[in-house]
């Protein structure tokens, strides 16, 4: 449970920082942004991975 709710927040942070960055007018925001939807898709599958194994 911790791993997951502290890579949606790391996803978070990361995406976060890609937006300001891209505001700021560095290239390197968009790097940014993949690497919180990476971040963001693994928690969101170990969120439905540990969903299915809390119903069995």
């Amino acid at each position: 449970m911790r791993h997951m709710i502290i890579r949606g927040i790391m996803g978070l942070i990361w995406a976060a920082a890609g937006v300001f960055m891209l505001a700021a007018g560095k290239s390197e925001g968009a790097f940014s942004i993949l690497m919180g939807a990476v971040f963001g898709y693994s928690a969101y599958t170990m969120w439905k991975k540990n969903k299915g194994a809390e119903n069995k």
